[in-house]
């Protein structure tokens, strides 16, 4: 058996279980969400997809001194009144703020799909199927390049829906409810400019909207929480209910622009057929190397072959091809021997603290992925850093999008030269951690580690060298862990870098620094 991977059985047993597990709230202990700085200047910020703020329009708010509106005064009052026990509970949890909490939802429903599908009596893999999320193989497996993909579309989409929601709070300037009636009362901190339309709700629109198309199978727990969001602004005495809805409205609609990218991005030919799997593997020996084979018996179909090929936000198509990575030591190679030794030496010499970093960076199936990871480290800085809720967005957007170009820049180098795992090129070789079912050239975790810090560097200076060290400390965690060779972390480490940079530059350029 090769290393220790023949566990497909096992992840059918997971797949089956964690399909139907309920997905919990974390992270109670956040206080509430009280910006440094407003950024009321957000409304001219450069957003990633529409070609302005007033792209899509936002009705005019009903007046003040309107019956309708004094009716939406009395909700607030009545709320408050009657508020329960699991109403606190439920007010403290969105305090923290509306972006962190959806961003700690997608990536519980990440962990929650990124299982492998279980094989067929007959030894083929079933895959799963968008037109049919509910039967199994659930839609979609989350896998790294899956997940970074929607971390992208999902915080880009709340970036620009609060670019166009700031735009309309300085144009329409209605003021909130306990500056038109002071017997209301605030519950939690209240940003002190103009209500309408509720930002807050503007992100739980977009997030709603985009992920319900990737996860289709979630969209009444995604209603549950969309429903939960919006009434804690009413019951927290935030917004009136039609600044709530007309904040869910305008998500939807932004997020429509997202969506109708993700349709044509060509994510979604991505697992490829058989005849490209099989060329991958005849290219490589034509090349004179030995090509990569599934290490799982039955032998799995490569993770998305063509996702290389998918359409990013920072890197032009173009680009990844050009900008791909020279090729790595030929297997028929000294320089290569001489690799495949040091992750023997690896295997075989394990440390107590080499184990704590393997087992800390792994993020394998049943786990948010690399980029989760990244996601989860931001989050905790970024709620210390005391940012708005756009500022959180437009961080977001760039971490993640510069980490879904990572995937497909690596996905592309993976399956351009198609190079063997440690374990499959020596049988002596022991992994210490799960083996994915991909090529290694480059590492995926060195990618997305190294476009990660740069770009987190950026946003949080104080706190660079702390990424890098993090960044690195990923990266050889693979080789730790015996499943990459020393070029592929390195490699991947820059070239993730490089991705970074670009995030960075926007970043320079898009009116928020």
């Amino acid at each position: 058996m090769k290393s220790s991977i023949k566990i497909a059985g096992l992840f059918g047993l997971l797949a089956l279980v964690s399909c139907n597990k309920d997905i919990t709230q974390r992270n109670l202990e956040f206080g509430a969400l009280n910006p440094a700085k407003i950024d009321t200047s957000a409304g001219k910020w450069k957003p990633v997809l529409l070609t302005s703020a007033t792209e899509f329009s936002c009705d005019v708010p009903i007046a003040v001194t309107s019956p309708d509106y004094k009716l939406q005064l009395l909700e607030i009052k009545s709320r408050q009144a009657n508020m329960t026990d699991a109403d606190e509970e439920t007010l403290k949890y969105w305090s923290a703020g509306t972006v962190l909490r959806w961003n700690e939802i997608l990536r519980e429903l990440v962990a929650k799909y990124n299982l492998p599908p279980y094989q067929n009596p007959d030894g083929t893999y079933p895959i799963p199927s968008s037109a049919n999320p509910l039967a199994y193989p659930y839609f979609p497996f989350a896998n790294p390049p899956y997940a970074a993909r929607a971390y992208a579309y999902v915080s880009a989409a709340q970036y620009d829906a609060l670019v166009a929601a700031y735009h309309y709070k300085g144009f329409y300037r209605r003021s909130r409810p306990s500056a038109v009636d002071n017997t209301i009362k605030e519950l939690i901190p209240v940003v002190k400019d103009f209500a309408y339309p509720s930002e807050e709700a503007v992100v739980a629109g977009a997030a709603f909207a985009m992920m319900s198309l990737l996860f289709p199978g979630e969209q009444d727990y995604l209603q549950e929480k969309l429903n939960e969001c919006i009434d804690v602004r009413i019951l927290a005495g935030a917004n009136v209910r039609s600044e709530v809805e007309a904040g869910v409205k305008l998500g939807k609609a932004v997020a429509g622009k997202f969506i109708a990218r993700a349709r044509t991005d060509r994510a979604g030919k991505a697992v490829g057929t058989p005849a490209d799997w099989a060329k991958l593997e005849s290219d490589a020996i034509a090349r004179g190397e030995t090509p990569w084979i599934s290490q799982e018996s039955p032998k799995r179909p490569p993770m998305l072959p063509l996702f290389g090929k998918t359409i990013g936000f920072l890197v032009d198509t173009t680009e990844v091809v050009s900008n791909r990575p020279t090729a790595p030591p030929s297997t028929a190679s000294p320089e290569f021997a001489k690799e495949l030794d040091e992750v023997l030496w690896y295997s075989q010499n394990a440390t107590r603290e080499r184990m704590r970093i393997v087992h800390f960076w792994a993020d394998g199936a049943g786990t948010y992925t690399p980029p989760g990871h990244w996601n989860a480290i931001a989050c905790e800085d970024f709620v210390n850093m005391r940012f708005s809720e756009v500022r959180w967005a437009r961080n977001l957007a760039l971490l993640n999008m510069a980490m879904f170009d990572a995937a497909i820049c690596c996905w592309d180098a993976k399956y351009a030269y198609f190079n063997p795992r440690p374990s499959q090129a020596n049988n002596k070789i022991k992994t210490l951690t799960g083996l994915p079912n991909f090529p290694a050239y480059t590492s995926g975790h060195s990618t997305f580690s190294g476009a990660a810090a740069t770009l987190l560097s950026h946003v949080n200076p104080s706190r660079a060298n702390d990424y890098m060290s993090m960044a690195d400390e990923a990266s050889k965690s693979r080789l730790y862990g015996a499943i990459h060779y020393r070029s592929d972390i390195e490699v991947g480490m820059q070239m993730g870098k490089n991705i970074g940079d670009k995030a960075v530059a926007r970043a320079k350029t898009d009116g928020a620094d």
